[in-house]
């Protein structure tokens, strides 16, 4: 046992010694949203990078130094090819070459809004069939508690080599924030966690190398647990924003005024916005990741599948405003309207429609009869509509003064920087905004045409 031991010392101090000079490959399964800037971090640190998916198109235009997505320029790409530091391959039986993978897969609910870890699964299976002593793998997906330890590292073991003992295995939640323009992935302080003392040593050392601060934690299930415990705090505190919004807007208050109003005091405060709805990979999905979890120890999250409730009604009172607002002051039903979505990105300034509000919006309005455009700069066409199968293919219209005239109300799901929201409100009817994002900018002399959702 004790040569067992000072083995996997040597094995660890050796990687941890590669990490320092620089001489350590690695590799990263997934190249989207997580994984592509953790490349950047990399070989801007003078790694080099093989990075895995199973998408040949995208493979294809990362090594011509296209980028997939409008958040990393092209030139970034490049700059990581043309240096020989970073090559993307769907040949996962090279998941040996690296010293290090790291794992940035997606981890989606199934349709019956439990975990679906068909895509982890998979990636991990290849990975082990590929696996050599002395590498670490480490997980960046979120997950429930207990992924690493219970599914993550077993899979791993089925080549015969053992976890802490021929290889390490690590968790560290991704926290990247697309089109964030004040942090970035070497800006953000990385939880990290280990299964055993050699694997934590090692993935610290790791994201040291590119990572300003890194703070470790006592195990894989702790470090899952606080990319989890991130998301339910938003996901509870929007939710209670939704109500609130429900609540004024009945009573003729503007949410808007006393949120801003109240984030002035100075301690016990701390702002949320209402909106259409949550979208993206994380704030929709990683709560009932707990609660699924909860549920297996007999515990019902009461307050996370509340805010859950309350959360996914929102796309159903915008379409309810949009009727009424419609009703007042055109005079005509939601069957006979012409309405024009702003936005359908999940978030301002990126073109992600991952789990997206405005898709459902879109639907529900269809639903009811209405003819439904959508413009959106950063989206030309809706090409991943996971869940909303007849949106695939529907592409933005141009927007300019006729085409804006032709609607009877604009519905603003999303506020990106780049929509002209001065020629929209000087030639639209009726503008039904879910963001305050008119009233924010300052425009004045159009508050009759504005109906707040």
């Amino acid at each position: 046992m004790d040569s067992m031991i000072k083995c996997v010392r040597s094995a660890a101090d050796v990687l941890t010694g590669k990490i320092i000079s620089r001489d350590a490959v690695i590799g990263i399964v997934g190249l989207g949203y997580v994984g592509l800037p953790l490349m950047l971090a990399m070989t801007n640190q003078r790694f080099r990078v093989i990075g895995f998916d199973v998408d040949d198109k995208r493979v294809r235009e990362l090594n011509e130094g296209k980028s997939p997505l409008k958040h990393i320029s092209d030139n970034k790409i490049s700059s990581a090819i043309l240096t020989n530091r970073f090559e993307a391959t769907t040949d996962h039986s090279r998941l040996g070459e690296p010293d290090a993978v790291v794992v940035c897969v997606p981890t989606p609910l199934a349709i019956h809004r439990e975990p679906d870890l068909s895509i982890l699964i998979r990636a991990t299976e290849a990975i082990s069939r590929a696996l050599r002593p002395g590498q670490l793998i480490v997980l960046e997906s979120t997950t429930y508690p207990g992924t690493t330890h219970e599914l993550v590292s077993p899979i791993l073991e089925r080549n015969g080599l053992v976890s802490g003992i021929d290889f390490l295995v690590g968790y560290s939640p991704e926290r990247e924030d697309p089109g964030n323009q004040e942090y970035s992935t070497p800006t953000i302080p990385k939880i990290v966690g280990g299964e055993g003392e050699d694997a934590l040593k090692v993935t610290i050392e790791l994201y040291s190398a590119f990572v300003n601060k890194v703070v470790p934690v006592s195990s894989t299930g702790a470090a899952e647990a606080v990319k989890i415990t991130e998301n339910v705090f938003r996901a509870v505190n929007i939710a209670l924003a939704n109500e609130l919004k429900i609540i004024y807007a009945k009573m003729g208050i503007d949410i808007f005024e006393v949120i801003d109003a109240a984030k002035t005091k100075p301690f016990g405060f701390m702002p949320f916005y209402p909106g259409p709805g949550l979208g993206g990979h994380c704030i929709p999905i990683d709560p009932l990741y707990l609660t699924w979890k909860a549920r297996e120890r007999g515990i019902n999250t009461k307050l996370i599948e509340v805010a859950d409730e309350i959360n996914s009604a929102m796309p159903n009172y915008v379409v309810a405003r949009v009727r009424e607002a419609i009703d007042k002051r055109n005079g005509i039903g939601l069957s006979r309207a012409r309405i024009l979505v702003v936005g359908i990105a999940y978030k301002k300034n990126v073109d992600d429609v991952r789990e997206s509000p405005a898709l459902r919006i879109i639907e529900e309005l269809i639903a009811q009869g209405a003819s439904v455009e959508y413009y959106d700069p950063l989206v030309p066409t809706i090409s991943d509509a996971r869940g909303h199968p007849e949106l695939r293919g529907k592409k933005s219209i141009i927007l300019d003064t006729e085409t804006i005239a032709r609607f009877d109300a604009v519905l603003i799901v999303t506020d990106h920087d780049a929509i002209d929201w001065q020629l929209l409100l000087e030639h639209c009817r009726l503008i039904v905004d879910t963001r305050n994002i008119i009233r924010k900018i300052g425009m004045r002399g159009y508050e009759s045409k504005i109906i707040s959702a």
